[in-house]
């Protein structure tokens, strides 16, 4: 009874996600008649629990004036999942073939159907009439994956549903297109057909399909096994500690959910331990961090201590820690856990023509193929530090906040940065300048000189003082 009500929302969700688009063959007052794409090929990428589209756009201006920018056309319920849109146009063949990257902003079209969201793409050059450019489009979607069933014991494998169009919505005329979705195995219980559609192995083929008008769109629905670690970071906050005595201190606190169907039933060690192949296959109880090399001082813990079952490597490139839960995590279940550690400060923080200093790191999670819901950085400047200001290469919320600790007088200066729904592809170097005067080091040493040397003045005059009551 409970799967006929979980197929009556898929179905039900279908019928919707078709109504909102069904219009969009006979809607094309937005459609550009200056351009047209000639071929498009979409790749989609279910074999994790991020979903990742790969897109290449051969663009060809038909018009009477160059185009300088192009159209991304995507459904409201993608946009709403969507964590990074990334482009680049190709220069160049086959083997000497080069990527330029482009600038992709979200943009607002007016009356546009059916609440369709767009991104514009900047050209580097003008595209002049009658030319062509082929552009290479990423875009990765979180939480579009759905399990269905919603609740799994511990014997049985996960599976999920995946939404979208066999036809790549576009506010251009789309002469050829074919779009190829990769699943992680070969097992798949259903998916829609638009013929053509073909099926081999682990690939879903749709198309071609030829002379596809602006706005055309044809919903899909794809259900198959994905057994692969839904793991999802529902909020990370990480605390990175400036000392111009050389050290670089980092801790990050990690509130870990396994965001795939949720277990039912109870859970047996000793089925889990001796057939982990078949009990548990969507459980997870590993996880990967890559960290910066010439790490020191690594330590894992959680509320009750340290936790042992821990492995670090390290070479000069990088450092891998292998980090182990106190249990394997089902569908449902948290975990919340501490790494830190330390870094060589001549590594991260140099100096720049203006004589600023900054400091130079990777913004993303370190866990490999984790989802994070809200990551906070905050990086707590020296004390006497003055003018911070950050540099990321995406849109980040900032403001500025102020903490004390051992000795500090007027506080230490941390920039905050949140930012929601970050994947993989935000592990991209972000920079944190600001003034700092090499006099502002000495201040503790001398808070603590001076200290000791009014004890010891304290403790002379107290052995020289006679306090005795005399007649």
């Amino acid at each position: 009874m409970e799967a006929l009500r979980g197929l009556g929302a898929i179905l039900l969700s279908s019928l919707v996600f078709v109504a909102h688009f069904s219009l969009f063959a006979s809607s094309s007052f937005l459609s550009s008649q200056d351009l047209q794409i000639v071929n498009a090929e979409r790749r989609i990428d279910l074999t994790s629990h991020i979903v990742r589209v790969y897109l290449t756009l051969k663009v060809k201006n038909i018009g009477t004036s160059p185009a300088s920018e192009i159209l991304l056309a995507f459904p409201p319920v993608q946009v709403e999942h969507m964590a990074i849109v990334k482009a680049a146009v190709t220069a160049g063949k086959k083997k000497m073939k080069s990527y330029l990257p482009l600038d992709v902003k979200p943009t607002e079209m007016p009356e546009a159907p059916n609440g369709t969201k767009y991104f514009l793409i900047s050209l580097l050059n003008p595209l002049s009439v009658g030319e062509s450019v082929t552009l290479e489009v990423l875009y990765v979607l979180t939480h579009s994956l759905e399990p269905f069933p919603l609740e799994i014991s511990q014997s049985e494998s996960q599976l999920v549903y995946y939404h979208d169009s066999a036809i790549i919505l576009s506010p251009y005329h789309i002469k050829k297109q074919i779009t190829f979705i990769k699943t992680p195995t070969a097992k798949v219980e259903s998916f829609s057909r638009v013929e053509p559609t073909d099926r081999a192995g682990t690939e879903i083929k749709y198309g071609p399909y030829e002379d596809r008008p602006p706005y055309s769109f044809s919903p899909v629905i794809v259900h198959f096994e994905n057994n692969n670690p839904f793991a999802v970071v529902e909020e990370l906050v990480r605390e990175v500690e400036i000392s111009h005595w050389g050290s670089l201190l980092i801790t990050e606190q990690y509130k870990l959910v396994h965001a795939g169907a949720r277990h039912k039933g109870i859970f047996s060690r000793i089925e889990y331990q001796s057939r982990p192949s078949s009990n548990g296959a969507s459980s997870f109880k590993g996880l990967l961090a890559i960290l910066p090399p010439r790490v020191h001082s690594v330590y894992y813990r959680d509320e009750i201590g340290n936790i042992s079952s821990s492995h670090l490597r390290t070479d000069y490139r990088k450092s891998e820690l292998e980090i182990e839960p106190r249990y394997p995590l089902f569908g449902g279940w948290k975990a919340t856990f501490v790494i830190g550690y330390g870094l060589p400060l001549q590594d991260f923080l140099f100096e720049s023509s203006d004589g600023r200093r900054y400091l130079n790191l990777s913004f993303g999670c370190p866990l490999v193929e984790t989802l994070v819901d809200k990551m906070t950085i905050k990086v707590v400047l020296p004390e006497g530090s003055k003018g911070p200001s950050a540099v990321v290469a995406f849109p980040v919320e900032q403001h500025l906040q102020t903490s004390y600790s051992y000795l500090d007088v007027v506080g230490r200066t941390v920039v905050v940065l949140e930012k929601k729904n970050v994947v993989p592809e935000h592990n991209a170097p972000f920079q944190v300048y600001y003034h700092f005067n090499p006099i502002f080091m000495l201040a503790e040493p001398l808070i603590l000189a001076s200290v000791f040397f009014f004890f010891f003045v304290a403790c002379v005059a107290y052995l020289h003082v006679d306090l005795s009551i005399q007649k």
